[in-house]
């Protein structure tokens, strides 16, 4: 192969020394370079020099908070998850320190971007962008309360994320409520000592047993638990972070953090945030109510005392309608999802489109022995490094995320990322075969945006409402007969029929306003906490959810302690929908019938994934489709029925 830089070296024993030893020293490297960097007030060091030294600057902080973070998700020992986030507690100290000092500010300041070039420029002013949202322009008693505040938000974010990462409740079920479950579901819950078998609120539980148990008494148990974790904890530590959030925005002059955090997205204002929830609310209100008119009919001939649908039959009676109406058995259609064959088909399918190879790093030091690293290679050139770690235990991150390892950083550092999941290790839902390959999405932007010379442009770096726009368009190629029957093959190595795969589609179809509708009562709960700040969340999500979900409200839970994306997106959550209205508009570039067509992948790949963020994202997609982006794929898709 070509020399690059070699990939991280993990630790094969000792992780807390290595974590410890790793983030102090990245910190105290960033503190050094902050002061190279005031030594040179005057600027005698030249732009070019300077901006090295803020690059280097931010390299330092990112790999940081990379394996901070990573370590304080996944991590099985504790010891070690504590000190990822003492290691994120001090970079975000750190970080705050730098965006609130002025004189490295007037450093920046001084430099003349004329003197630099496009690239250099442009980090020149984001930067200077980010020091004046951090307030650096502010008087001292401001700034010293910024400080504050940004600490104790980080402190309350960790500990609002740890409450639901750690809170994984359970039911008690005699076994024969398991009847309708799929057999290997069955086999992997024997009866314990009391004779009842124990079902979790994790994901490889809950999904297969709300989808397929009958007894509606032991789903109602089961959704209690569910929508009730981190119940009474996250309830305070969740006003408090609204309130921290609230006074920052206010002290920084804007009417509110959803208007201070929309300031760089693409959406560029927080008033058009409930703007935008309200247009896809409209578009998907009639596909949505004739979606849950069907299913509640179908569920009242069952209970015809129930008078209106919520989370405790949504997915039984969604299932109940794949069978009945379109023919889809979900036992029948994960018979061909084992989960061996599915990896096996992703790093195929996306190794194809991207035109990349997947070298299997058996021997890679690796923090859990379920962690499967490979090297992603074109042609004798290594591009980067990715470790999945899929499978579910105690401790761990408990939803799907890509993290960062290390940023890729051309001619200096490889770029390594890993996919954080919690899928079965034998027969997948289709669903998690979607969620997998989306999430891989973000893996490979990652990988594919590594080579950069900024660290500002590394990796997944567009702005935050375009993020999962790649990832959401991936989704597609898990749609795909023929992409499915290259991997998904039954026990007999027979591959799943075309005609399955087709009406698997019409029964996902038939779903799509429900999805909408829910997304927007999603997207509305985060924006309205951070812009009204309630007192009573829980009567604010049951208002909400009248207004914007179909599904109704289940009395005595408290969603919203368990809505881990409130920490990290903040009033943002409307970005899931905003991104997929723009990933319908870059897969309409695409042939459904040759879903490989190299020119066209490899423009995406070149245009869209490469760049990362050394442009705007509205510049991307407007390279990619030779046109701005617009509404009418997303609103097309809406309403084919």
């Amino acid at each position: 192969m070509t020399a690059v830089p070699e990939p991280l070296s993990l630790p094969t024993s000792d992780w807390h020394e290595w974590l410890a030893s790793r983030c102090d020293g990245l910190l105290e490297d960033a503190r050094c370079l902050v002061s190279e960097l005031k030594q040179d007030s005057g600027g005698s060091a030249g732009a070019d020099v300077l901006m090295a030294r803020w690059n280097d600057l931010n390299l330092a902080l990112d790999n940081a908070f990379a394996v901070a973070s990573l370590m304080s998700n996944v991590h099985p020992d504790e010891a070690v998850r504590s000190r990822g986030e003492k290691a994120e507690q001090d970079a975000h100290a750190l970080l705050t320190d730098i965006g609130l000092d002025r004189e490295l500010f007037d450093v920046l300041v001084a430099v003349d971007p004329e003197a630099l070039d496009d690239a250099g420029r442009r980090v020149h002013s984001l930067a200077l962008r980010d020091f004046r949202r951090a307030g650096v322009d502010q008087d001292e008693e401001v700034r010293s309360r910024l400080k504050e505040l940004a600490e104790r938000e980080t402190a309350v974010g960790q500990e609002f994320s740890k409450n639901i990462r750690d809170d994984v409740r359970s039911i008690r079920v005699e076994p024969d409520t398991l009847a309708g479950l799929p057999a290997d579901f069955v086999a992997s819950h024997p009866a314990g000592e009391d004779g009842l078998v124990a079902v979790t609120t994790d994901y490889p539980d809950y999904v297969p047993f709300m989808t397929f148990c009958r007894d509606r008494e032991a789903r109602a148990r089961l959704v209690l638990e569910f929508l009730n974790r981190a119940w009474p904890a996250n309830d305070a530590l969740l006003h408090e972070l609204v309130a921290l959030r609230r006074e920052h925005a206010l002290l920084l002059g804007y009417d509110g953090w959803p208007s201070y955090d929309a300031e760089v997205k693409m959406i560029g204002k927080g008033s058009a945030i409930p703007e935008f929830i309200d247009r896809i609310t409209e578009a998907s209100d009639t596909a949505a109510r004739r979606d849950v008119d069907v299913l509640l009919q179908r569920l009242r001939q069952d209970h015809p005392e129930i008078e209106s649908i919520d989370s405790v039959d949504k997915m039984y009676y969604g299932e109940v309608l794949r069978r009945e109406n379109f023919d889809v058995d979900a036992q029948q259609v994960r018979s061909y999802f084992d989960f061996g064959k599915v990896r096996a088909g992703l790093l195929a399918v996306t190794g194809r489109l991207f035109d990349v190879e997947y070298v299997e790093v058996p021997d890679a030091p690796a923090w859990h022995a379920d962690v499967a690293t490979y090297d992603v290679v074109r042609g004798d050139r290594r591009l980067g490094r990715i470790h999945l770690d899929l499978h579910p235990r105690k401790g761990k991150y408990g939803h799907a995320a890509q993290f960062s390892l290390t940023p890729g950083i051309r001619d200096r550092q490889l770029a390594e990322g890993v996919l954080v999941c919690n899928f079965s290790r034998a027969l997948m839902e289709h669903d998690h075969v979607v969620t997998l390959f989306h999430e891989f999405g973000h893996l490979v932007h990652h990988i594919l945006a590594g080579g950069h010379e900024w660290a500002r442009f590394s990796g997944v770096a567009t702005e935050w409402d375009f993020v999962e726009a790649p990832s959401q368009m991936l989704e597609e190629w898990a749609w795909d007969a023929d992409v499915l029957q290259s991997f998904a093959t039954d026990a007999n190595e027979v591959p799943i029929p075309a005609e399955l795969v087709a009406k698997m589609r019409a029964a996902n179809e038939f779903g799509k306003g429900l999805y909408a509708r829910t997304q927007m009562f999603y997207a509305a709960l985060s924006y309205t906490l951070h812009q009204n700040v309630p007192d009573d969340i829980t009567a604010t999500v049951r208002d909400l959810q009248r207004r914007y979900d179909v599904f109704s409200y289940v009395p005595g839970t408290h969603f919203h302690t368990s809505f881990g994306h409130l920490e990290g997106y903040g009033s943002g959550y409307y970005t899931y929908m905003w991104s997929l209205v723009i990933a319908k508009d870059l897969f309409s570039a695409f042939d459904r019938s040759d879903m490989f067509a190299t020119e066209v992948a490899h423009r995406y790949r070149d245009r869209v994934l490469a760049p990362g963020g050394s442009r705007d994202a509205a510049d991307l997609v407007a390279d990619f489709l030779g046109r701005p982006y617009n509404f009418d794929a997303f609103e097309q898709w809406l309403e084919e029925v």
